[in-house]
């Protein structure tokens, strides 16, 4: 039997959950106000929901792949939201990258109308869902953590439970701070080797195995030689990641020295019109200005 899923938010990674969702036998209903990504699900089997409302009426489960702990509230709470249409009992799963705190007040006000609540954010980006190998780090009581997994099982080969409600959403922080500084060390490394005249290209065959190997190294060295920006994520993403972080850094009285200056390279760039570009667009702080740009 196949899940009954709704799926509320099909940009760049709600539509590669949602494809994969579909294409693993589940009964799928999607809601987003593009319909154009919605059609792109359909066109892979999902079902077109006017609303969130309508959406969840006729699912077991609703994820959320949204941007901000504002439009969540919104999908969740709003005149046409998930509340409006779902059953008591159903199991919202939260694939929003949100601040944990937001995250427990969603949750016990989602509680208090008969809704379930596990926060799942995940890492390995739109490319690793579509072949269902994310990791996914959930938030919510044992038996809500494990429902979940009857769906999530579809799109992750890495899925832990890290304690009650926004544990999930505390360890994509913690997460997005390894990344943002690992992407960062990774394109200022290449810049280096780049610039004493070394094969950048090869550095991350050279250094398999080591322990300077990383899955950021193997994948993102050769596409910053290659000034390969395809994206698979965006930089302003990871701004708002890390502003999340420091957030709680200050709410925990936690020192994070290397994190706010990753923080203030990628708010540059942003500034710089960059936000919507990959992280491999990093390259091009390290880069510079270039004399015949400034003639």
């Amino acid at each position: 039997m196949s899940n009954r899923v709704a799926l509320i938010g099909a940009g760049a990674m709600g539509g590669a959950i949602g494809t994969r969702l579909a294409q693993t036998g589940n009964h799928l209903v999607v809601f987003d106000p593009n319909s154009e990504k919605v059609q792109a699900l359909v066109d892979h089997g999902a079902f077109a929901a006017n609303t969130a409302a309508e959406a969840a009426a006729v699912s077991d489960y609703v994820i959320l792949s949204l941007n901000s702990p504002s439009i969540v509230r919104r999908a969740v709470f709003g005149e046409t939201g998930i509340i409006a249409g779902a059953k008591p009992g159903t199991l919202i799963i939260d694939m929003s990258s949100i601040d944990p705190d937001v995250t427990k007040q969603l949750a016990a006000e989602a509680a208090e109308q008969g809704l379930r609540w596990v926060d799942s954010p995940l890492s390995g980006g739109a490319p690793k869902a579509l072949t269902g190998a994310l990791t996914l780090m959930a938030g919510g009581s044992v038996d809500d953590v494990a429902d979940a997994h009857n769906v999530l099982k579809h799109v992750s080969t890495n899925y832990t439970h890290m304690g009650p409600v926004g544990a999930g959403q505390t360890t994509k922080l913690i997460n997005q701070v390894l990344c943002g500084l690992g992407f960062l060390a990774v394109a200022e490394a290449t810049q280096l080797a780049l610039d004493a005249g070394v094969d950048a290209a090869k550095i991350p065959q050279a250094l398999k195995g080591g322990r300077a190997d990383s899955a950021i190294l193997q994948e993102y060295m050769p596409r910053f030689v290659a000034k390969d920006y395809r994206r698979t994520g965006r930089i302003d993403n990871m701004v708002k990641d890390l502003n999340g972080a420091q957030d709680l850094a200050r709410r925990t009285n936690t020192a994070m020295p290397l994190t706010a200056m990753c923080a203030e390279i990628h708010r540059m760039l942003t500034a710089a019109g960059l936000g919507g570009e990959d992280q491999a667009a990093l390259m091009e702080f390290f880069r510079g200005p270039k004399r015949e740009n400034l003639e």
